[in-house]
């Protein structure tokens, strides 16, 4: 159903089958932002990137919290640092299921001062010969040279081969289910959230599409809450779920 890479060729997340996006979802724009007055800074951590990508839990340890046959939970203790300045715990939680697996993701502000928190998937699909996507959105946000979203534009709706559709965008107005299609599986995504990132390039073996619950560099929009991006209180928490539903094509 996702991508698979062995265990001993696991040098990093990226290889990864799916990772948490944590305390942000994609692009934060040229790795500084301004929260409730106060200037901060982000460091490097996507290879030439001129932007911080995807947050800091996909890149840290995590421990294991429970583990069974078919559910696992892990926890992740975020101290401020270079990467991001304000402390958060987060838990993940995975549930296998007869025909589905489902994958909880929750943060929650440790710290003493509100800060900017998002979340969401980052899964890998194998590009199959007639991979497909179907997925109800309204807009999508189109994306200048460096990859920060600077216009919206209207979508109505994704309905296409993934060998044609060239997107690397974060799309606005999911209505919460995505159909994914090969010669082999038939995939239903659903999610609490109500935006997707959607990745196909066309010299990859696997594409993307990744639940997620705000727009891409919102922390830096006039009204980020207007576009997903929660100020998250002390001792609050967000949280979300995403299920992978598999058949037989």
């Amino acid at each position: 159903m996702l991508r698979s890479t062995e265990p001993a060729e696991l040098a990093s997340s990226r290889a990864a089958a799916s990772y948490p996006l944590v305390p942000y979802s994609n692009r934060l724009g040229y790795r500084r932002f301004r929260w409730h007055g106060h200037e901060h800074s982000t460091a490097p951590n996507f290879d030439d990137n001129p932007h911080s990508v995807h947050g800091v839990g996909w890149l840290r340890p995590w421990d294991v919290a429970r583990a069974t046959a078919t559910e696992a939970e892990l926890a992740y203790t975020h101290t401020p640092d270079a990467h991001w300045p304000f402390a958060f715990a987060s838990r993940q939680r995975f549930e296998l299921q007869d025909n589905a697996l489902v994958l909880r993701l929750a943060i929650t502000n440790t710290g003493e001062h509100a800060q900017p928190a998002g979340l969401g998937w980052h899964p890998y699909f194998p590009k199959r010969s007639r991979s497909r996507l179907h997925a109800e959105v309204s807009s999508r946000w189109e994306p200048d040279a460096s990859g920060l979203p600077v216009r919206q534009q209207p979508q109505a709706g994704i309905d296409g081969d993934v060998a044609h559709l060239g997107f690397d965008h974060c799309f606005d107005g999911w209505q919460g289910a995505a159909r994914l299609r090969d010669e082999r599986l038939s995939i239903r995504l659903t999610s609490s959230f109500t935006r997707l990132v959607v990745y196909t390039p066309a010299t990859k073996p696997y594409w993307c599409v990744e639940p997620v619950s705000h727009v891409s560099n919102a922390i830096h929009m006039a009204e980020p809450a207007a576009h997903g991006l929660v100020d998250l209180l002390p001792g609050a928490t967000l949280e979300g779920w995403m299920r992978l539903e598999v058949a037989s094509a």
